[in-house]
């Protein structure tokens, strides 16, 4: 018997909402200003930081966190303190489902599939979330799995590894364009942009589906059963 077709999904900002420059600004704001700090330039140097730590061979998320902070507020001229990581950690733990995520995962389910999560996290963290979506999923594979972070092949071959579908019988959702959608053109897979920040595609990885949220997805993709 062929397996139920699966939708494999980025979990972080598709899923979760899970902003951590959101949550970095007030740990750090009165000493950014102190020293005249631009807060979007931090930030926007805080993310590009994060990005160069999971491309880096593999260390855990919650090291490429840390380490991203303490080096931004080192560019600068910020004093870190640990107790900034520590009660940044505490509040991504807490970072809720978007709205319409339970019931579109739970209508897929009722429409005959299976759905995954491929995550950019450690397996200690991964769980709180999950819980905080509340709906079961069938697999989870994080980068601590896999031994490598999206967009590296290695992240998504070890997902497919996991996976019992063949390649026609995967879908991948997600709303990271660099980590997710450029990266898995490769594989021949359908691939769903959630593009909820209205950000610009590129005719050069098409083919891929564009919705706003996830409440489009049991739609588009229909009734497997």
């Amino acid at each position: 018997m062929a397996h139920k077709p699966v939708v494999t999904f980025d979990c972080y900002r598709t899923l979760v909402d899970f902003d951590l420059n959101r949550a970095t600004l007030p740990i750090v704001r009165d000493r950014l200003d102190e020293v005249g700090v631009d807060h979007a330039e931090f930030l926007d140097n805080l993310r590009v930081m994060r990005f160069q730590g999971v491309a880096q061979p593999y260390r855990r998320y919650a090291d490429i966190v840390r380490e991203s902070l303490e080096v931004c507020m080192l560019l600068h001229g910020v004093v870190f303190r640990d107790e900034d990581f520590e009660r940044l950690m505490a509040s991504a733990r807490e970072f809720p489902a978007f709205p319409e995520v339970p019931g579109a995962l739970r209508l897929l389910k009722e429409n005959g599939y299976e759905i995954a999560i491929i995550t950019n996290s450690d397996d200690d963290l991964i769980p709180y979330h999950v819980a905080n979506i509340g709906v079961e999923f069938d697999y989870v594979v994080t980068a601590e799995q896999a031994g490598a972070y999206k967009p590296r092949d290695q992240a998504f071959q070890h997902l497919f590894s996991v996976l019992p579908q063949s390649m026609d019988r995967i879908t991948h959702a997600a709303q990271g364009w660099e980590y997710d959608i450029m990266p898995t053109k490769k594989y021949g897979i359908r691939r769903v942009w959630v593009n909820r920040y209205n950000r610009t595609g590129s005719a050069a990885y098409q083919p891929y589906d564009e919705i706003p949220d996830l409440a489009g997805l049991p739609p588009l993709l229909g009734d497997a059963r």
